[in-house]
């Protein structure tokens, strides 16, 4: 049992430093108090091709797996993106898997390789304000008339919608009073994103104020239904495709938040000198950052066996959650860590690791929380009787 990485696995990890360089800390510092999407970074990873790295290669991807597409996301998040870096490239990465899974062949031809170009931006349009995790209970409704869908209702927390061209849609063509089945009733759509018939509100919060999250009001958008991805009426299960790559890349990109923080607090302490000594000769200093690197190791060691047992086609749904689980908790204990071994300049914004430290909430509530996570765990590992 091999745990190093390939030849071909650390050449990706070095080109993704190499192409972060230009966008340094102080770059997503700067991006962080004036917002505003990173085009310019956005930019670089398209033009080098990265965002079609776990896309087939016959729609222009590179035919990678998740595994590496999770060593792109670490890294960009480990470069001092954080979740900055890693969200303004994610969905790109993994989101439209349900188009190359159940897409026709023209709808892969047509919705594909604008996103891999960056030609084409888009956001993933789910979660709903009464509905939250509870995603069978979606009210947000698509009637069919006649060629196409007309939508109307409400989403939160729909990532890039400030700037996306595009929107990954799951939304209701049965009423739920009508199903026998409620998994069923849900539809997935891939269509452009009509800004006269959607009205985006950002919603301002704590971190990451470089990829913006909004509410979005549907008020009558018009979906041709080619734009319909699969079966009407199997949405639910389209998307299930995604769940456990998703958790698999907010994993790795959780260490690379951990990694940088626990880079920036090791040379802190090996520089800064108080009563005659630089404060990491103590262990008061030293005890806590080496269990933020043990925490972060066993966290990427959960997260790479998840991505190769996806790879392999193997069944992975408890060990991608247990690695989001894990990587979340020691992301942000690496980041508390930091923080603290800073000790007041750890509250000030040029050191960084304040700004890591709010990003660190965010893979502990997103996609998933910890709670439903040890949920799923304790019914489908331990097999205690389900609580949700």
């Amino acid at each position: 049992m091999d745990f190093s990485l390939t030849p071909d696995q650390q050449q990706i990890r070095d080109a993704i430093f190499k192409l972060c360089e230009p966008f340094d800390d102080d770059y997503w510092l700067k991006k962080d108090k004036a917002g505003g999407f990173p085009e310019d970074f956005y930019k670089a990873v398209a033009d080098q091709g990265w965002l079609g790295i776990a896309m087939p290669e016959s729609v222009g991807g590179a035919g990678l797996g998740i595994t590496e597409a999770a060593l792109m996301m670490q890294a960009i998040s480990e470069s001092g993106g954080g979740m900055s870096g890693a969200s303004a490239v994610h969905l790109n990465i993994f989101g439209l898997n349900p188009v190359v899974v159940f897409g026709t062949e023209d709808q892969k031809t047509r919705m594909l390789p604008p996103l891999i170009r960056g030609e084409d931006k888009a956001c993933f349009a789910v979660t709903e304000p009464d509905a939250g995790l509870n995603t069978t209970g979606l009210k947000t409704f698509a009637e069919r008339k006649s060629d196409r869908y007309i939508v109307r209702g409400q989403k939160i927390w729909i990532t890039t919608a400030q700037v996306a061209s595009k929107m990954l849609l799951l939304a209701r063509t049965t009423p739920y009073d009508e199903l026998t089945k409620k998994t069923d009733g849900l539809s997935l759509f891939y269509t452009d994103f009509d800004r006269s018939k959607v009205e985006v509100r950002e919603i301002p919060k704590m971190g990451r104020s470089a990829v913006d999250s909004n509410m979005l009001f549907f008020d009558g958008l018009e979906i041709p239904v080619e734009n319909r991805i699969g079966a009407e009426g199997k949405g639910f299960q389209q998307i299930l495709h995604g769940l456990n790559p998703e958790r698999i890349l907010i994993a790795a990109e959780a260490i690379g938040l951990g990694r940088a923080a626990l880079r920036k607090a090791s040379a802190y302490a090996r520089e800064r000198v108080v009563f005659g000594r630089p404060i990491g000769q103590n262990q008061g200093i030293q005890h806590p950052l080496a269990k933020c690197w043990a925490e972060l190791e066993a966290a990427n060691l959960m997260t790479f066996k998840a991505a190769s047992l996806y790879d392999n086609g193997k069944e992975c749904g408890a060990e991608a959650n247990a690695a989001k689980y894990l990587a979340a908790e020691a992301a942000f204990h690496a980041c508390e860590t930091a923080i603290l071994t800073h000790g007041g300049m750890g509250y000030a914004k040029e050191y960084h690791v304040e700004r890591y430290m709010r990003e660190s909430w965010i893979p502990r509530i997103a996609p998933v929380s910890m709670q439903l996570i040890l949920s799923f765990i304790a019914e489908k590992v331990l097999g205690q009787p389900k609580s949700y």
